[in-house]
């Protein structure tokens, strides 16, 4: 889609230079520059979301926060509000082709609607602020905003109103349901379920995944020199775990809370781990044992750590129960990797010390 994806500067309507240009619509007052987008993905567009998935250049790819019109928009065309991340912004747009409307993306820090909305940022001061910074009120006549229903998180709607004189409306939950919403402006209750589906959560693996891979390669080249074959192994088979397996098993596994989930996945992995070394008939029972146990400790600790960071990518979690997670189950979850990690160096001593 055609957008500019450079960040803004606190801009004034007044034309101070010839940075920006400016229009005069509906009244006879100066507003900011309107930028044009389109609903018309291009390969390069497609390109380009495939590589955030994946983590290349992710806080790059953002859009200019400000106002922009698709198709022929009037004073009384509908006004919708975006985050500035590409993806958010592409998809509310081809969602949109055939509509002349105007659409405000608010500065989002390049981060999406649900995240951006639990976060903060997309939040009502930023939305107020926007609304004033593009002189919105001089372009349409009607006074409504239709925001994502996700972002409701984040918005203040009686205080926006009261603020800016914009009501605010949210429209459905995914964005290929607005040209049915478009038609009554109510929503279905399917328009307001939530879905994360398997594909939803496969998706978002690429990230998480991306992030943990010099780590984990790093980590799994110690314990090959170290331990052995079996070790660096684990340490690959825990990340995959983590970052993979977990979405994947998600709405299976037993527990409400993810760090807990992830502890369960965690020990069902270690255990086969577990079992090849307390089954080594060369070395002593008490060894073998000890061996077992750091991985009955470290493999569940890391995995649930992993799956606590994947609250942040699904609407199955609140701010409020995320930060209860994180007060609640990283203390444990540090006790168990620090027990694990120093049993392993006991064994280690004990090793050079020719105990065993």
């Amino acid at each position: 889609m055609n957008n500019d994806k450079t960040t803004d500067s606190t801009c004034s309507c007044a034309p101070k230079s010839d940075e920006l240009s400016f229009i005069a619509f509906t009244h006879d007052i100066p507003v900011c520059e309107i930028l044009t987008a389109t609903s018309t993905l291009t390969p390069k567009d497609r390109l380009g979301h495939f590589l955030a998935r994946w983590g290349v250049n992710r806080m790059g790819y953002i859009v200019k926060p400000g106002l922009y019109k698709l198709g022929k928009p009037d004073a009384d065309s509908p006004v919708f509000v975006s985050a500035n991340y590409t993806m958010s912004f592409d998809a509310l747009g081809s969602a949109l082709a055939g509509v002349d409307c105007y659409i405000l993306v608010i500065d989002t820090k390049g981060i999406n609607v649900w995240c951006a909305a639990g976060k903060g940022t997309f939040g009502t001061e930023e939305l107020v602020r926007r609304i004033s910074w593009s002189r919105l009120s001089d372009i349409v006549r009607h006074r409504t905003l239709i925001l994502p229903q996700l972002s409701a998180s984040g918005i203040s709607a009686h205080e926006v109103q009261r603020r800016s004189g914009f009501r605010v409306e949210y429209g459905p939950v995914r964005a290929n349901d607005l040209a049915e919403y478009l038609k009554t402006h109510k929503g279905t209750p399917e328009m307001r379920r939530v879905h994360f589906s398997l594909w939803n959560r496969l998706v978002l693996t690429p990230m998480e995944l991306v992030q943990a891979v010099l780590p984990t390669l790093a980590v799994a080249i110690v314990l090959y020199f170290l331990v052995g074959p079996l070790a660096a192994l684990a340490a690959i088979t825990t990340v995959l775990t983590g970052t993979v397996l977990f979405p994947v098993l998600l709405p299976f596994i037993p527990t409400h809370d993810f760090s807990t989930k992830g502890l369960i996945l965690g020990e069902v992995v270690a255990i086969p781990f577990a079992l090849s070394f307390a089954a080594d008939s060369v070395m002593p029972l008490w060894t073998n044992v000890l061996k077992a146990l750091v991985f009955l400790l470290v493999i569940p600790a890391v995995t649930a750590y992993l799956a606590l960071n994947f609250t942040g990518c699904t609407t199955f979690t609140s701010r409020t129960g995320v930060k209860k997670e994180i007060f609640r189950y990283v203390p444990f979850m540090a006790f168990m990797a620090g027990s694990g990690i120093v049993i392993s160096i006991l064994l280690g001593i004990f090793r050079l010390m020719k105990v065993i």
